[in-house]
């Protein structure tokens, strides 16, 4: 797996600030809608051929983690206890 701060950059210069999969200009959030629209990893990196099955997947588990995380701040500062269950 990559380095989590070597998968996903901003730089002003690329795509007006845009978070990209680092040397593209492959925005990550085209991942996400990909994923989204019932569409595979496999036919995200077909069509982004810039972008490799790891930096897919390690940002993926980037956001996940990211995610997850700001779930626990939640639920600690509101005392409600999550309900949505990932695996």
């Amino acid at each position: 797996m990559l380095p989590a701060n070597g998968v996903i950059v901003k730089n002003p210069e690329i795509l007006g600030g845009t978070a990209v999969f680092r040397g593209t200009r492959v925005p990550f959030q085209a991942l996400l809608d990909y994923l989204e629209g019932g569409q595979t990893l496999d036919e995200f990196l077909d069509d982004f051929p810039t972008v490799t099955r790891e930096a897919a997947i390690s940002a993926l588990e980037l956001a996940k983690s990211v995610f997850l995380e700001r779930l626990r701040e939640v639920s600690q500062v509101t005392n409600v206890r999550p309900c949505l269950k990932l695996a």
